[in-house]
């Protein structure tokens, strides 16, 4: 029923930016908490940042702590990453992800997955 779709990613130097976008649908955006995943070709996914439904607290892997910022806009049914000081090891398939719940804690799992946008940074 809910589908998320992202947009955002392609190439860039190192120490450049993007910005991710989901774009949601089909659901009740507002109440759900949201992710960030991303999967580097024969790596697991692994974990990037998240949001609970208020915008009011985020949780970010150490990696990418004080370089990237999720974002959301329930007016726009839309969440953000913005990933500034990109590095090579940032190259990923990066995964949109939403929770029925309306919060998040570290370890919890999410339901609903987008497609996917690639990332690459090179050197």
């Amino acid at each position: 029923q809910v589908r998320l779709v992202e947009s955002g990613g392609g190439l860039v130097q190192a120490g450049g930016s993007l910005r991710l976008s989901c774009a949601a649908s089909g659901g009740t955006f507002s109440s759900s908490a949201m992710g960030w995943f991303r999967q580097a070709p024969g790596k697991e996914r692994d974990f990037v940042a998240a949001i609970n439904w208020s915008g009011l607290s985020t949780y970010y892997a150490d990696s990418v702590k004080g370089r990237f910022t999720i974002s959301r806009n329930d007016a726009e049914d839309t969440m953000y990453l913005q990933m500034n000081d990109l590095k090579p090891e940032d190259t990923a398939l990066y995964y949109c992800a939403a929770r029925k719940e309306r919060v998040y804690y570290p370890g919890a799992r999410f339901g609903t997955w987008g497609q996917g946008t690639q990332v690459t940074v090179s050197a």
